[in-house]
């Protein structure tokens, strides 16, 4: 099974990352999408998609006819996988930065992986269980050298991710 893992799109979800989408089984989004459009490219092209919701996405920041659906998103959520259980937040409940990855695996022992997003840096922190990981931002804001997703390929016996990073339009 391919897991898309995204986060930090901010209104705009890159179409490389849209792309990606319908490749991948399920799409999963760590937060502060701020236009439901985004999700709505998502959803066109995964067959199932799973979003939270960042310090960003609030009504405030959100169209007012996307109100209620911000209002049905979680801030965590957990899915079964082969091979075991995938939660995703978006961090920014998490104020020990130097600590980060230490308060996630704490926070979720039981799980194979940790999705957030929050500081628009990927990492991939699979030296311990459960592994930390962050897709970087999929959008146009803060993408440290192009916007990047990351897919997870879960099975019953192993697990394995890909990074991707691309370049930024117009360079």
């Amino acid at each position: 099974m391919r897991i898309l893992i995204i986060s930090d799109t901010h209104g705009f979800v890159d179409p490389r990352i849209v792309a990606m989408a319908g490749r991948c089984e399920i799409t999963v989004h760590a937060g502060d999408i701020l236009d439901p459009g985004v999700l709505d490219k998502l959803r066109s092209h995964s067959e199932e998609l799973v979003a939270v919701k960042g310090n960003n996405d609030v009504p405030e920041k959100w169209p007012r006819s996307g109100h209620r659906l911000l209002q049905q998103l979680p801030e965590q959520h957990t899915l079964d996988l082969p091979g075991g259980r995938l939660t995703v937040e978006h961090g920014h409940r998490i104020w020990d930065t130097r600590n980060y990855h230490l308060r996630l695996r704490r926070k979720h022992p039981g799980v194979r992986a940790i999705v957030y997003g929050h500081s628009h840096h990927q990492v991939c922190d699979t030296g311990e269980t459960p592994w930390v990981l962050n897709p970087g931002a999929a959008g146009r804001v803060r993408t440290h050298g192009g916007p990047s997703c990351l897919v997870l390929h879960a099975r019953k016996r192993r697990w394995c991710v890909d990074e991707h990073r691309f370049p930024v339009f117009g360079r």
